[in-house]
């Protein structure tokens, strides 16, 4: 089995937040590898890392990063994969990581979800996967369903909240 998928992050720090992207590719049977790779203090690693990934049969990478948040952009300068960037909360709420992945200059994009969001960087990258992936398009569209079988069951139990002048 071999990935299509890449999480990379630039410190084991930021795996808490990154195993929600890691589980929702396991749960969609999306083969994905997970490295640790920093744009600061392993630079050399993420150039080998990013012009290779499209020959190894990477068809999305998700990379988080906090702080100056430089790995998402690095990687997306010198790959043609996709890259979904996804901010870390580590220092100002994670505004300076949101805005430091998602204002990247033209020609170098990087598909950027909330902070701390790899569950969507997950259905993200599922997405992506899909467009040429029966099987996954398959699981995506189950997944989606079952989000809206918890809103219908939402509200059926909000029918028994009781308040005086609650009218539904």
């Amino acid at each position: 089995m071999e990935p299509v998928v890449s999480i990379i992050m630039g410190s084991t720090s930021d795996l808490p937040v990154m195993e929600k992207a890691a589980e929702i590719l396991n749960t969609f049977s999306i083969p994905f590898e997970i490295n640790a790779l920093s744009a600061h203090r392993t630079p050399e690693e993420v150039e080998k890392f990013a012009k290779g990934a499209s020959m190894r049969g990477i068809k999305v990478i998700i990379a988080a990063a906090g702080m100056a948040a430089h790995l998402p952009g690095v990687i997306a300068s010198m790959t043609s994969v996709p890259v979904i960037g996804v901010p870390i909360k580590a220092s100002l709420e994670g505004l300076d990581s949101l805005l430091a992945i998602v204002q990247m200059p033209p020609g170098i994009p990087v598909a950027t979800v909330g902070i701390n969001a790899a569950q969507n960087a997950g259905i993200l990258a599922a997405q992506i996967i899909a467009t040429g992936d029966e099987a996954v398009m398959k699981e995506v569209v189950k997944y989606k369903e079952s989000l809206k079988k918890k809103i219908v069951q939402a509200n059926e139990e909000l029918k028994g909240v009781k308040y005086q002048y609650k009218t539904n």
